[in-house]
């Protein structure tokens, strides 16, 4: 990152798009602020509950009853969802969980927010923070790692890979939809909206609102038009595809991933990628923004 000085801070007068809502951006709208930027805020993707709440509510029957030796939470989006579904059963996500069945996420960020809703950790990668981080940890099954299935609720739209990986070291692998990515805005009756002991550091948990303008595709258009915007952040591959969709023109931004899949899918669609964040935090992003502009 640009160091500071008597010009101020690293990102002074620059502009930030961010494509998430304004209660999933937060501690990234403030971290980008804190670096002297001014975030705006554009929401591409948001969250419902799953169209099948029945297969979920099998699936966590089973998990109570002990039929499963793992459960697999691969992102925040999954912590809300699971927590919305334990309190439609009157209890809390770690009730929900029994005691003996070993926990997986995918980096500090969730261990965190899984830790405040009260559940034991048991495998989180801390470099590469994504489902591939995760697969090169997985013990191969029978070394010592517990028996019984792996249970992997995710979104509709969910890669293969974490249960493929996962399957590949000798495990048998279920998967559940717990929730869909829709466009932005869900439909109010089934947005997801379970509130998380604490916020997410990569901006993705109850805090306050992010400070910032929210924008409509249109007026974010606008500004990308009249070279307004510095950089665009990415959070997941969606969201990458509803940037590829929704704005235009994107030649003359940084685009900035959250992750490797995310850059994968940017450079996908033939867009190019400013910076990747190595950490998906907010501090971690404010970096990868600032290296994109100052290269």
């Amino acid at each position: 990152m640009a160091p500071e000085g008597a010009a101020g801070p690293a990102l002074a007068g620059r502009r930030v798009l961010l494509t998430r809502s304004p209660d999933r951006a937060g501690a990234m709208a403030r971290a980008l602020a804190r670096a002297g930027a001014e975030p705006l805020l554009l929401p591409v993707i948001d969250f419902e509950r799953a169209d099948d709440p029945a297969a979920l509510a099998s699936a966590l029957d089973r998990l109570g009853a002990g039929e499963y030796g793992w459960l697999v939470i691969s992102s925040i989006t999954t912590v809300r969802a699971l927590k919305e579904a334990a309190a439609l059963r009157g209890t809390t996500l770690a009730q929900l969980v029994p005691g003996a069945v070993r926990v997986a996420t995918i980096g500090p960020s969730s261990r965190r927010v899984l830790e405040a809703e009260g559940l034991r950790v048991d495998l989180a990668p801390t470099g590469k923070q994504s489902a591939e981080g995760l697969v090169e940890l997985w013990p191969p099954h029978g070394d010592g790692a517990g028996a019984g299935r792996v249970l992997i609720p995710q979104s509709n739209l969910a890669a293969p890979t974490l249960a493929e990986g996962v399957a590949a070291r000798g495990w048998p692998v279920e998967t559940v939809i717990a929730y869909r990515t829709v466009d932005y805005p869900a439909d109010p009756a089934r947005r997801l909206t379970a509130v998380l002991a604490a916020a997410a550091s990569e901006g993705d948990g109850p805090a306050e609102e992010a400070p910032g303008v929210v924008l409509t595709p249109h007026e974010a258009n606008g500004e990308l038009a009249a070279g307004r915007i510095d950089a665009v952040v990415a959070a997941s591959p969606s969201a990458a595809r509803r940037i590829h969709e929704t704005l235009r023109p994107l030649d003359a931004v940084q685009l900035i991933a959250i992750g490797e899949p995310t850059a994968a899918e940017l450079r996908a669609l033939g867009l190019a990628v400013g910076a990747t964040a190595a950490t998906p935090t907010p501090e971690g992003i404010a970096e990868a923004v600032a290296r994109s502009l100052y290269r």
